[in-house]
């Protein structure tokens, strides 16, 4: 299909400026709040990342799609982006694992896209004036623009952590190398979650709630406590692919549990470790994940990142804001206090947890050297560790995957002390 074949679209910001291109993906309208990505790869990771739920992605880059869309590099189990506004896509991309074109797997979707506009004087906008609320439509009128932005819910307003949590109890099913099929079936939602996925697999029988069923450990099965794999749970604020891999490559058993579970129900399943995963929204609006936290904090080694990271922040007391356009690609420098070591590393969030206030058990571990922002705590006297950026990120850069053999080692310590207690 031609771009005259596709016909005319627009992106329309809340200031009122509008934007005109070619549709790209799916037809009708969508609203999120919009924001840029200044990664140079990695936008099929990106659309399928859960952090952008409830967004509209603008990648700086200026041709997207060129390697086309496989099926080994998603983050989650759909395209999780509301929209996405490009400068150029690729209708003929290059690449040995490609199976379709970016417009088509939009198409696939069913997301609205918009190509063919000036990115660079939409990134100067939204630098200078902040992220804002948009749509993404065929219709030129300005006006009726507007009114459906003021027609939804703010970014801030949305539970969307509640539109991207796992369903039910689940632990990874160890084949996540050969990717997601292109065909993707989402079951219906279960209790105590939104929908569930096929790729892993239900940890518990339909009907019994989470914190009453155990899953099996990896070596021969047994129950929790058994065999001589760490369990990790991992609160799923919008967990990654990419986090799980890492996870299992260390030899660990991973049970992911929905956002809403209590601390009493992530204990039942016996962890060693708990990872607080990053994920969409407003840290405000999560009271029961940072009650979960606060209750989990002294009984089990927990790690948190990003929304994870200001769950944390939150269980402890401290405060969280709004950054005027947030932290968006793969080349943000963060300084290692205890260390003076300068990381590079991949951010996405548009929100940071405050010096200001901080409790004194927590001390600041990591700074954005380019605006001096929080990125990373560390409890004084308890194994918790914070970062607000991204260990695990894919495609990159991966100087930061030594967090997660941290992260483990305290796991298999706090495996061995309870196991030590156990045959005193």
């Amino acid at each position: 299909m031609t771009e005259s074949e596709r016909g005319t679209a627009f992106l329309i910001l809340e200031d009122g400026s509008r934007f005109e291109g070619v549709r790209l993906g799916a037809r009708g309208l969508t609203v999120g709040e919009v924001v840029f990505n200044t990664s140079m790869t990695g936008y099929q990771e990106m659309l399928t990342d859960p952090s952008y739920a409830g967004q509209i992605l603008v990648p700086t880059y200026p041709m997207i799609g060129n390697y086309g869309i496989n099926v080994r590099d998603w983050e989650s189990r759909r395209i999780q982006v509301r929209g996405l506004v490009v400068r150029e896509d690729c209708p003929e991309p290059s690449h040995y694992l490609s199976q379709m074109t970016l417009h088509e797997y939009l198409l696939e979707h069913g997301i609205p896209a918009i190509s063919g506009v000036d990115t660079r004087a939409i990134t100067r906008r939204l630098r200078s004036r902040g992220v804002m609320m948009g749509v993404v439509t065929e219709d030129p009128d300005i006006e009726q623009g507007m009114l459906a932005i003021r027609s939804a819910p703010r970014y801030g307003e949305e539970d969307v952590v509640g539109a991207v949590t796992v369903g039910a109890v689940t632990t990874w099913n160890g084949h996540e190398e050969h990717g997601a099929p292109m065909q993707v079936s989402v079951p219906e939602p279960v209790e105590g979650g939104k929908a569930g996925h096929s790729w892993l697999r239900q940890a518990q029988p339909s009907g019994v709630p989470a914190a009453e069923h155990s899953t099996g450990r990896g070596e021969g099965g047994g129950t929790p406590g058994e065999g001589k794999r760490p369990r990790i749970v991992v609160g799923d604020y919008g967990v990654k692919f990419n986090i799980l891999r890492m996870l299992a490559h260390r030899g660990c058993d991973v049970v992911i549990m929905p956002a809403i579970s209590s601390a009493s129900q992530i204990l039942a399943m016996k962890p060693d470790g708990v990872l607080l995963s990053p994920g969409p929204g407003d840290p405000e609006l999560l009271d029961h994940s940072v009650e979960a936290a606060r209750a989990l904090a002294g009984k089990v080694p927990i790690f948190g990142i990003c929304l994870g990271h200001q769950v944390i922040g939150r269980a402890f007391g401290a405060k969280t804001f709004k950054l005027k356009f947030g932290h968006r690609g793969g080349n943000h420098s963060v300084k290692d206090l205890a260390t003076g070591r300068v990381y590079i590393t991949a951010q996405n969030h548009g929100y940071s947890v405050s010096r200001e206030g901080l409790p004194p058990e927590l001390e600041v571990s990591h700074i954005d050297l380019s605006d001096n922002t929080v990125e990373g705590l560390r409890h004084r006297t308890l194994p918790i560790m914070t970062i607000q950026y991204h260990s695990e990120a894919s495609p990159g850069p991966k100087d930061n995957e030594y967090l997660f053999d941290r992260f483990v080692e305290m796991a298999r310590k706090a495996r061995s002390a309870g196991a030590a207690r156990g045959n005193a």
